[in-house]
């Protein structure tokens, strides 16, 4: 037999149930023998804006590929990096 679970405390702000899960483990309230799995096929990732420095003709050449592909020159950044960090 299971032991009882913890109840889960109330809390009036979202940054104190922040603190109080980075603190502690669910393990005790939750029983996750019966979780199951969930698709959010719409949840989108956040993204952060970031200031990057290149050399005009680096970036006059990304510009050109990007074209060439048809595609944001942004975009294409993105996903060359992206190659690059799985390769």
């Amino acid at each position: 037999m299971s032991k009882p679970l913890k109840a889960i405390p109330k809390f009036a702000k979202e940054a104190q149930e922040r603190a109080y899960w980075e603190s502690q483990d669910s393990v005790p309230h939750l029983d996750w023998s019966q979780a199951k799995k969930v698709s959010l096929p719409n949840l989108k990732p956040s993204t952060r804006t970031i200031s990057l420095r290149l050399p005009q003709h680096l970036l006059d050449s990304i510009k050109v590929a990007a074209n060439a592909r048809d595609v944001p020159y942004q975009s294409l950044i993105k996903v060359w990096l992206q190659e690059k960090l799985h390769s």
